[in-house]
């Protein structure tokens, strides 16, 4: 695949013909998800194609196809980073010669949004029932409330844990070569 990148005339060739087929591109496209007219675009390529390279098939094509978007977005993104950047004398010139031409897949890149396992906002406590609200309400529980001298005396009373008794592991015992204890 290496030889095929370094001729300028098949790869302009090339990539001018994927930018002609946007079902294998564009993720809007109306045939993007259509699998048959999808493999009818590469079947379309391969012939092409296979007038320079005679072995090429629809796995070579997706291989290159993906080689190719896969290596713009690596260019585009430190030409991106280094536009970010305080100094403006750093921009990083791309050093793919067909990088101009692949800008068409620029839109077609972005990442796609997360799936946090996290909620974005914190939940809110649950509202209390009302004579307002629809549904059974809850009969009002008094809960027993703690004062803080209870709350000392339970701290500062005896310990329960010079009651628990710990039983230690069964021993195991060694067992002579013979196989008899």
């Amino acid at each position: 695949m290496d030889m095929v990148l370094k001729d300028n005339g098949f790869m302009s060739v090339f990539i001018d013909m994927l930018r002609e087929l946007p079902c294998l591109w564009e993720i809007k496209h109306p045939h993007y998800k259509n699998q048959a007219k999808r493999k009818a675009a590469l079947v379309q390529l391969c012939e092409i194609v296979k007038q320079v390279i005679p072995t090429a098939d629809i796995n070579y094509l997706k291989k290159l196809i993906g080689g190719l978007r896969s290596t713009y977005l690596r260019e585009r993104k430190k030409v991106l980073d280094s536009q970010r950047s305080v100094a403006a004398d750093d921009i990083y010139v791309p050093r793919m010669w067909y990088y101009d031409r692949l800008h068409f897949l620029a839109g077609q890149t972005e990442p796609r949004p997360s799936l946090s396992s996290l909620p974005s906002t914190l939940p809110s406590p649950p509202a209390e029932a009302s004579d307002a609200q629809p549904g059974p309400s809850r009969p009002h529980v008094e809960e027993p409330r703690l004062s803080q001298g209870s709350l000392s005396q339970e701290v500062a009373g005896p310990s329960r844990l010079a009651d628990l008794q710990v039983i230690p592991p069964p021993r195991k015992e060694k067992v002579a070569r013979g196989g008899v204890p």
